[in-house]
């Protein structure tokens, strides 16, 4: 199949990519114990006096203050002399917070410059085609996730077609959003692979559900759309409507021309569209043969009318009915045996268009794809949000593997990420989340858990808890150190002496002794310095987008520095105040470009 030799927005070069790299990761090296502050210590280890000279007020205040614009020629004169003047040398306290907030503004995507634009690549990938219009998500979706499903699925279909690949292996898959929306609007042949049993049955059934109520209002909308072209070849008016009454009761006659099948979905959909009734559809007989030769305007017009009914169908909404087979007198065995027929046999009808598999597996970076998907073909790999570990495995069994075409991965949880230099003692393994590149390997470079936290911070007053908590632990129980964690008893609690009293409890600590004058003693001795914790934790968070950017230019150096590759970038796919994590990584084969 020729395909129109388009040409890709202009790439980051390796060389551009680790010299952003560098400058980032200078500036991080300088915060780094600021970064890496546990807020929990706050007061039993006197961060405020150890980490910054000036006072929480006049932290709070040069922050909130507007920022000069870091424009990039300002930006070129940034050099590690500049950064330099935010800590002091000696100390390494710092010292000047709008130099510091400014340097952070400086390391953010969007001053640094290193991400394409997304209408940038989806002109270059569309060409002269349009976008596809259907399905509207948010009628099945939350807000969040309908806006990051929609805009990610349009760059992800366009990637596909623009090398030439109908596979789409989504890799921790979750619920299946993703993957139904890519094979019901775009016709892709989907493997979603999910490492939980719970959420891959889940993805089952929605998308059965899905795939039932599609089937039944395609046909009968195909079947309404060639009467009407019937009608336009012959001239006259043919009675081409599908009427529809309720009967009481009474089974649906023989002479439906709907198949069984999209009978019973009908049958399925009454209560939730309000009918008291069984729906039956009674429509004009024609032959096949007369209704061959609908345009592909009136298939387009199909679409749309099957798409919009579709939209009012919320996921669950509807019950589905049961096999003709009574499953009641089945065996346990028996109903494994033909649930797993029942499985092969819609694997093999790999001609099937808008196909969904999800799949339970655990992916490392070992992975090997085809023990997990037979028809394996030339395909690309896609992740909206995976966490941890699992996006950088994303990106290396993409390298690895002939077969996989491109990758779009979107990552999150950076909390999770298993780093190579964060535990001194030896460990056996051998692939970590992070670093990734080679730079970053031969510096030895950690973020730290605490730093990879800093983009997920609580509340203000929930670390006062907290940290005042924690002084409570270590003076009256001479506590340290503990692998209990308190969790989310801030949001269930009425009061502080509550969330006290709840927590020991969930650390197995003996509160019985502890009365409320001696809680309230630490609260009010503690009160006065809640400020320096707001500051503190908002110096961590004018920090957690650098930390960010220095994982993604860690992913994207390490794709620059693969042979095999043509093209690779950051696209910032999501509104950032609907999906903070925003950005896509993208990288595609030299097989796969023009």
């Amino acid at each position: 199949m020729s395909r129109p030799a388009l040409t890709l927005p202009p790439q980051l070069s390796p060389a551009a990519a680790e010299s952003t790299l560098r400058r980032v990761s200078r500036f991080l090296e300088l915060a780094l114990p600021l970064c890496r502050a546990h807020t929990v210590e706050f007061y039993t280890r006197g961060l405020w006096d150890r980490l910054v000279e000036p006072r929480p007020a006049a932290v709070l205040e040069a922050l909130r203050r507007p920022l000069a614009e870091a424009s990039g020629a300002a930006g070129e004169r940034w050099d590690d002399d500049t950064f330099s003047n935010v800590f002091c040398e000696n100390s390494e306290k710092l010292i000047n917070v709008h130099l510091f907030a400014l340097a952070a503004k400086y390391c953010s995507l969007s001053n640094l410059g290193v991400c394409i634009p997304l209408e940038d690549i989806l002109e270059a990938l569309r060409g002269e085609n349009q976008g596809t219009t259907g399905i509207k998500t948010d009628e099945f979706m939350n807000n969040k996730k309908s806006h990051e499903v929609q805009v990610m699925s349009e760059l992800v279909v366009n990637i596909a077609n623009y090398c030439g690949i109908k596979q789409v292996i989504d890799i921790g898959s979750g619920k299946g959003y993703l993957s139904s929306f890519l094979s019901m609007q775009y016709n892709l042949k989907v493997y979603g692979i999910d490492s939980s049993n719970i959420n891959t049955n889940s993805a089952h059934e929605r998308n059965r559900k899905l795939k039932k109520h599609w089937r039944a209002y395609q046909s009968r909308g195909k079947t309404n759309l060639k009467s009407e072209s019937l009608e336009k070849a012959n001239g006259r008016p043919v009675e081409s409507e599908i009427k529809c009454k309720a009967i009481d009761g009474k089974p649906l006659n023989n002479d439906s021309s709907l198949q069984s099948q999209d009978q019973m979905a009908i049958q399925d959909l009454v209560p939730f569209c309000g009918f008291t009734g069984i729906a039956t559809c009674e429509m004009s007989k024609q032959t096949e043969a007369d209704l061959v030769g609908g345009t592909q305007s009136d298939e387009n017009r199909l679409s749309e009318e099957v798409l919009a009914i579709l939209n009012i169908l919320p996921a669950d909404a509807v019950e589905v009915s049961s096999s003709q087979c009574n499953w009641g007198e089945l065996c346990e065995e028996e109903k494994a045996q033909r649930k797993m027929a029942s499985l092969k046999a819609k694997v093999s009808k790999s001609s099937e268009s808008n196909l969904y598999f999800p799949l339970t597996s655990c992916i490392t970076a070992e992975t090997e794809l085809s023990d997990i998907i037979t028809d394996l073909e030339d395909c690309m790999m896609v992740g909206l949000h995976t966490c941890g570990d699992l996006a950088a495995n994303t990106l290396r069994i993409f390298t690895a593997k002939p077969e996989i075409k491109a990758v779009c991965s979107v990552g999150c949880c950076y909390h999770l990420l298993s780093e190579q230099f964060e535990n001194q003692e030896e460990c056996p393994k051998e692939v970590w989340g992070f670093p990734m590149c080679q730079y970053l390997k031969d510096k030895g470079w950690c973020c730290g858990r605490n730093a990879r936290m800093s983009a997920c911070l609580l509340p203000t007053e929930s670390l006062f808890y907290r940290a005042v908590l924690q002084v409570i632990i270590e003076e009256i129980y001479g506590i340290t150190k503990s692998d209990r964690h308190v969790g989310k008893t801030f949001s269930k609690s009425s009061s502080f002496i509550d969330y006290v009293r709840k927590s020991l409890k969930k650390m197995e600590l003996d509160d019985s002794k502890l009365p409320d004058r001696c809680i309230m003693d630490y609260y009010e001795k503690y009160k006065h310095r809640m400020n320096e914790l707001e500051a503190f934790n908002m110096l961590k968070v004018v920090l957690a987008p650098c930390i960010e950017v220095l994982i993604l230019l860690d992913r994207l150096c390490y794709l620059k520095e693969q042979e095999n590759i043509s093209w690779s970038g950051l696209v910032k796919l999501f509104d950032p105040v609907k999906s903070p994590r925003c950005c896509a990584v993208i990288a595609l084969k030299k097989e796969s470009c023009f």
